[in-house]
Formats: C-alpha cells, sequence, structure tokens
C-alpha cells in the first residue's frame, strides 16, 4: 500500500511543483527516486543511472532529430515572414466579418505545417488582435482562438502533421503519420466544428450584451509591414513540401517491398524498417522544408541566426520530454505501480479505451501532451500492442487515439503553453480561460470518445 501512495504522492507533487514553476528538468529525477524509496528495496543510484538516464537517452536518441528540424523549420517560418505572411493573407481573403474563422485556419494552416505552436501564437496574435478590434470581438476570445488553430486538430487528429505528438506512438506501433486517416479526419472535424461553434456563441452572446473588443490600456496595434513579406504562394510551400514529401517517403519508399532495410536488423542497428520508416520521412521532409525556405527567403532574414535560434530553443523541451520519460520508466518498474496498472488496464480490455485514458490522465498530470504521451506509451505500449494483435485491431488505431487523447487534459490551466498564450496576449486565466478550456480541453476529449466509438465499430 506505501508503494501506491509513494507513486500517486510522486505524480501529485510533479503537477503541483511544475504548476509553482520548478523545472522538470530537476523535478523528474528526485521525484521518481522519492517514488523508488517508499516503494523500498530499491537501489536509489542504479535506479537513477541505470534506469532513468537510459531511459532518458533512448529518448534523445529517438526523437531529438524531430524536436530539433521542427525548431529550426518554425524558427525560419517565422523570421523569414512565411509565417505572417499566411495569416495576413487568409485574414484579408475572409474579412473582418470572419475574424476568428480566419485566425482559426491562419493557426490551423501553420501547425499542421509543422511550425511550432509558440511560433504560431507569435505570428498571427499581432493580426488576430487587428481583425478582432475591427470587428469588434472582444479581445478575451483570441486565446481561445488560437489554442483551437494550434492546440486541436492540427496538433494530434488530422493524419500526416509533423507535431511531436503525431511522431511519438510510432516506433511504439510501428506507423507512419499518416496512420488512422479516417479516425483522424472524423476527429479533427468534431474538434474544429465544435470549437468554431462554441466560439462564435460566445461572440454573438457577447455583441448581444453591447461587448465590444474592449479597453485595453497601453496596448498597441501596429500595421503590419507587408513589403518584406514573402508571397502566399511562397510562403506556403515549404509546408505542401513537408506534408507532401513526408506522405510520398511512408507511404512510398520507406515500406517493406520497395525499400531493402534488411540490413537494420544486423549489427550495429538492431531495428526493422517498420520502426523507424516514420521517423525518417519526417526527418528527410522538415529537412527539404527548411532549406526551400532558406533559399528562396535569404534577403527577407539572417538565415544562420534563425539556425542557431531554433537549434538551442530546441534543446529545453527535448530535454524536459526526455526526463519525463526517464520518470515514467522509473515509475514502471516499482511494485507499487504494478497496483495502479492492473486498475488502469482493469477499466476496459478494450486497449483502445484503456490506453486513451491512461494517456489523457499523464497528459492531464504532466501539464504536456507529449511528456503525458510518452510516460503512458513507455509503461503500457507494448501491452497495448499485444493487446491489440489479440483482439484483430489495426495498430494504426491505437497511434491515432494515443495522439488524440494526449491533446485533452493536458490543456488544463497548469499548462506551459497555455500560460504563454495567455502572455502573449496580455490575457489572465480569468479572462480567457473558459474558452480555452472548452475548446482545447472539453471538446477535444468529446472528439476523441467519438473517435473511439468508430475505432471500435473497425474504422480506421
Amino acid at each position: 500500500m506505501l508503494g501506491v501512495i509513494g507513486v500517486i504522492l510522486s505524480l501529485a507533487l510533479l503537477m503541483y511543483l511544475a504548476y509553482r514553476g520548478i523545472t522538470v528538468l530537476i523535478l523528474a529525477p528526485i521525484l521518481a527516486l522519492l517514488a523508488a524509496l517508499l516503494n523500498g528495496g530499491v537501489p536509489l543510484m542504479a535506479t537513477y543511472t541505470e534506469v532513468f538516464m537510459q531511459a532518458f537517452a533512448g529518448y534523445a536518441k529517438s526523437y531529438f532529430p524531430i524536436f530539433l528540424l521542427g525548431a529550426i523549420f518554425g524558427k525560419i517560418m517565422d523570421d523569414s515572414g512565411s509565417a505572417k505572411a499566411i495569416a495576413h493573407a487568409i485574414a484579408n481573403k475572409l474579412g473582418k466579418d470572419k475574424a476568428i474563422l480566419a485566425v482559426v485556419l491562419s493557426c490551423g494552416i501553420l501547425t499542421y505545417g509543422g511550425v511550432s505552436l509558440f511560433v504560431v501564437a507569435f505570428a498571427v496574435f499581432p493580426i488576430a488582435m487587428q481583425l478582432f478590434k475591427e470587428a469588434d470581438i472582444p479581445k478575451r476570445l483570441i486565446p481561445g482562438a488560437i489554442a483551437l488553430g494550434s492546440f486541436t486538430f492540427t496538433m494530434t487528429a488530422l493524419p500526416g502533421t509533423p507535431q511531436i505528438q503525431n511522431a511519438i506512438p510510432m516506433p511504439f506501433f510501428s506507423t507512419n503519420a499518416y496512420a488512422a486517416p479516417v479516425l483522424g479526419i472524423i476527429g479533427g472535424l468534431c474538434m474544429f466544428g465544435g470549437g468554431m461553434t462554441w466560439l462564435t456563441i460566445r461572440a454573438k452572446k457577447a455583441a448581444a450584451a453591447g461587448e465590444g473588443y474592449g479597453n485595453h490600456p497601453g496596448e498597441k496595434i501596429n500595421s503590419l509591414d507587408e513589403s518584406n513579406l514573402p508571397s502566399l504562394g511562397l510562403a506556403i510551400l515549404p509546408i505542401i513540401l513537408v506534408l507532401a514529401i513526408n506522405f510520398i517517403l511512408s507511404k512510398f519508399v520507406f515500406v517493406a517491398g520497395r525499400y531493402n532495410g534488411d540490413y537494420l536488423k544486423g549489427e550495429p542497428y538492431l531495428t526493422e524498417l517498420s520502426k523507424v520508416s516514420g521517423t525518417w520521412s519526417l526527418i528527410i521532409a522538415l529537412v527539404i522544408g527548411i532549406i526551400f525556405t532558406i533559399v528562396f527567403n535569404l534577403k527577407r532574414f539572417d538565415a544562420k541566426k534563425s539556425v542557431n535560434d531554433g537549434a538551442i530553443g530546441s534543446l529545453l523541451a527535448i530535454i524536459n520530454t526526455s526526463s519525463e520519460v526517464g520518470y515514467g520508466n522509473v515509475i514502471q518498474l516499482l511494485a507499487g505501480f504494478a497496483i495502479i496498472k492492473g486498475a488502469i488496464l482493469g477499466i476496459s480490455n478494450n486497449p483502445i479505451i484503456s490506453e486513451a485514458i491512461s494517456v489523457n490522465v499523464l497528459a492531464g498530470i504532466t501539464g504536456s501532451s507529449s511528456g503525458g504521451m510518452s510516460i503512458a506509451l513507455g509503461m503500457l505500449g507494448q501491452q497495448y500492442m499485444d493487446m491489440a494483435i489479440q483482439h484483430g485491431i489495426n495498430p494504426q488505431v491505437l497511434h491515432r487515439i494515443a495522439t488524440m487523447a494526449s491533446g485533452g487534459l493536458d490543456s488544463l490551466p497548469h499548462n506551459g503553453a497555455v500560460i504563454t498564450l495567455l502572455t502573449i496576449c496580455g490575457m489572465t486565466h480569468k479572462e480567457s480561460y473558459a474558452d480555452i478550456g472548452m475548446v482545447s480541453v472539453i471538446i477535444p476529449v468529446l472528439s476523441t470518445i467519438v473517435a473511439i466509438i468508430f475505432a471500435v465499430m473497425g474504422v480506421v
């Protein structure tokens, strides 16, 4: 019983102290060893160096290229003006009467193209301010619109998205970024439709109550300088390239029968093509997207500085997530976790349902979609895979449900991306979290349930 209490106490402290601003780099190893200590009979130093750090290094080895290239791609899309050009063109096309839709679509296109959530928020917010002020829509709804376009359907649901949440399940289930496309589209449409309906209703209620954009002292709305922006076609082409090349490589090149990957089974690789093909495809697609953006925008920005800044910016993200994975691997070895694991698996003998619950809960506890999913799959991924084989379930379903589930409770108020978004927009939790919570927590959870129902019916 003490072991179970130790695991629960450790998780609770991880959530609370991370919310209080203490870095996961410090919390993860300390709280993992606290849980090990309360479980008794576990050698602490060996657990740290041979379990925690082994898992840390293994995760970094598997995902560092994607974190690195994704951060660089997002940075050069921002600095080259491509992200702003896309958002500005959509805003001009739809006009102020469709301000909410313009913001959501701008964020969605950029996120689906691989631009990081933080870059998207910085790039779109100034344009969102202009649109919302012209349309006299309350500024407090801007964070909800950005969250809907950035934190939901393009991050977890739509097949092919280069976001890290869609890459994490690939080695576990031998899938690629386009896994379970029909389920992903169904879930994505539910998130987009539900979120747009909510924000539209909220805007109409505010208008009926006579609430306009609001008075925000000190706010400066500067007109966008279009003189140095690339054309819409040039700005959006890198995104199209990333998606298209990733699809071609994962579906037609790095597949058994077309690419001879037998050498991977021997020394020094000791893996299989199905385990790495999705990652390879995404890496190559991002590299080509980066090169294209740099070559065709050389005169618009300092490419060397942008690449360096993007590379350095990726380090904290990969190290934080690797620390959370190390934490999860320690927890899964403890006797107390065996009882918790049995309870989780006992909720349902269907691995789809059990996986969705475990991923969502851990994403909520850690305040991180990627961290929660990495912990859950690291602890239970192989078991879910074995259960899926026994039940005749396509592993692609496990991939898509895991990604969608990771984008639910992760966006609770302590989530770092939520806090950053509110800071960028100059809003508080009290003013804007109700809308963020609805479009990025409640509706995604309900959308995941819809996807699970279709998955149980055999839809892939």
